[in-house]
């Protein structure tokens, strides 16, 4: 049987906000496994953030550059919010932005074997330098870029740079101001409403399988008889994907609408075509587990 140490246990309360003795239950007949005992807690309706991809604990910044057609994420970290506020530190995150949105690199490694503005070094070396300089650890841990041939992409930075967003709107009459106005509109949409997907059709089947594992599981649980199960679950499964695909969630400025809506209204307004063909969201750590130190004992430690 495997061992459930308190930090297990604390670490699950933190990822779903159940009770300890919950938590504990729940890791114990997962036999350790974190997902497992995540997934318990869901079918019991004990689990208070069921959603939640991970902690956010990261230090640094998201960075975001755009032109009309074209917009570019970068997040670069640091150890500590202090460096992130460093002039320096953000001359550099808004550097290695430009890169990704005048040369579209494949990915991190591509990037860093580029030229950085007005350095003589690529990015790579550039980020040694930064580091030797500032004198903490720094790493460049993902960038992306969008870009319409026939609409626009606007870009969104929230919270000094703790969340970013690109929108994508392709549009055959994106020289109207009101494509450009509700494609940024859209940007701080998604900055607060947080989509996994934009549309039904993007949600992984396994994704979609597990959602109805755990809602039949919770329907059962509850006493509902198993002749109406199944029409729960079509209900909730219509309420996930109004909360986690972009074209189904209710507008956050205006919430008589749902996003496909203000697309489709925006297209009539324009008399054009208008499709919400893709959007990115970085936020600054998620998914990231940063250790916490134990201040006391570290003091504690530097007397003996």
């Amino acid at each position: 049987m495997a061992t459930i140490t308190a930090k297990m246990v604390g670490d699950l309360r933190a990822k779903t906000g159940a009770g300890m003795m919950d938590c504990k239950k729940a890791l114990s007949e997962a036999g350790g496994d974190m997902e497992q005992a995540i997934d318990l807690l869901r079918k019991k309706g004990l689990s208070a953030a069921a959603k939640k991809s991970g902690r956010v604990a990261a230090e640094g910044m998201i960075a975001a550059a755009g032109s009309d057609k074209v917009g570019a994420l970068v997040e670069v970290n640091s150890e500590t919010d202090f460096v992130a506020k460093n002039l320096a530190f953000q001359a550099f995150a808004n550097g290695v932005v430009e890169v990704v949105l005048n040369q579209n690199p494949a990915d991190v490694e591509a990037l860093k074997g580029l030229d950085f503005p007005g350095s003589g070094r690529n990015v790579g070396d550039e980020l040694t330098h930064q580091i030797a300089t500032i004198g903490e650890n720094m790493n460049i841990r993902r960038c992306l870029r969008l870009e319409s041939k026939s609409g626009v992409v606007a870009s969104y930075i929230h919270g000094a740079g703790k969340i970013g967003v690109l929108v994508q709107l392709d549009a055959d009459k994106a020289d109207d101001p009101k494509v450009a106005e509700t494609a940024r509109m859209l940007a701080m949409h998604v900055a607060a409403a947080n989509p996994q997907y934009l549309k039904r059709s993007e949600v992984p089947a396994d994704v979609l399988a597990r959602e109805k594992d755990i809602m039949r599981a919770k329907a059962i649980e509850s006493g509902k008889p198993e002749n109406i199960v199944d029409k729960i679950i079509e209900g909730q499964i219509n309420k996930f994907y109004g909360e986690t695909c972009l074209l189904e969630q209710v507008y956050v400025i205006d919430t008589d609408q749902k996003v496909g809506k203000v697309v489709e209204a925006l297209a009539k307004e324009v008399g054009g075509q208008v499709a919400l063909a893709a959007f990115a969201r970085f936020q600054l750590g998620e998914g990231i587990e940063k250790k916490e130190d134990d201040f006391a004992a570290e003091v504690a430690s530097m007397t003996k």
